[in-house]
């Protein structure tokens, strides 16, 4: 019978508490809170004032911004494991949130004092370095993305983005179940949701994949990293 995992153990899925000092990480457990979010129920909202921030237990978390059309722009979805929030503690008391937060599903959250973790830091040099390590992992992510969404089409944005889902060390038919909804996967991506239907459409045609609602089996790893690896081009 597989034994639950404890908190330590949970918040050490996270890059930012990954390298943490046991005390220190302790400490900040101590005072963190559990929170439970409902599908489309909305964390915060951008302009408020920021006091903690946060860790997916369980579910997916988008963050977006509304343009001045109404329009929502999808920024980043949170998995289990990943935090969101922590670079706007730096801002001080009047730090406030620049995106808003919404549950993609229904989703646990870890919630963290300001005030505990900036007197975290100040306390433990490692505490400090690993932040900045996770920190950085993300900054090069964002770059990425960005170079994603703007040098390159759609197909090579939904391709790129079906081979992160498959786990490391997977190399042959992985099966992939899309938990996060069709619509917001194309918003993610800047493209509209018939264009996102119409690839895996054509990457279904071509063999490379099989589809049954959200569940996909990638047929052919080698060829789909092929793909990303080709001049863009229009879709």
């Amino acid at each position: 019978m597989n034994q639950p995992a404890t908190p330590h153990a949970e918040l050490r899925r996270a890059y930012l508490f990954a390298d943490m000092p046991d005390d220190q990480l302790a400490r900040l457990a101590h005072g963190m809170h559990m929170s439970e979010l409902k599908q489309g129920q909305v964390l915060f909202r951008q302009g408020e004032l920021a006091e903690r921030f946060f860790m997916v237990r369980e579910g997916l978390v988008k963050l977006y911004r509304l343009s001045p059309e109404g329009d929502e722009k999808i920024i980043e979805i949170i998995k289990p494991g990943q935090t969101f929030g922590e670079a706007v503690m730096f801002m001080g008391n009047q730090g406030r949130y620049p995106v808003n937060a919404e549950a993609v599903s229904d989703a646990h959250l870890f919630g963290f004092e300001q005030k505990v973790f900036l007197g975290v830091l100040r306390e433990s040099h490692e505490a400090c370095f690993g932040l900045l390590g996770s920190m950085s992992r993300r900054l090069h992510m964002l770059v990425n993305q960005i170079e994603s969404l703007t040098l390159q089409n759609a197909t090579y944005r939904l391709v790129a983005y079906l081979l992160d889902q498959i786990p490391g060390g997977v190399k042959h038919s992985p099966d992939l179940e899309l938990t996060t909804p069709k619509g917001v996967i194309a918003s993610r991506l800047a493209i509209q949701p018939e264009t996102l239907s119409r690839i895996l459409g054509k990457l279904r045609r071509a063999n490379l994949i099989e589809v049954e609602g959200n569940h996909i089996m990638v047929r052919d790893v080698a060829a789909l990293r092929k793909l990303v690896h080709m001049p863009p081009t229009e879709t």
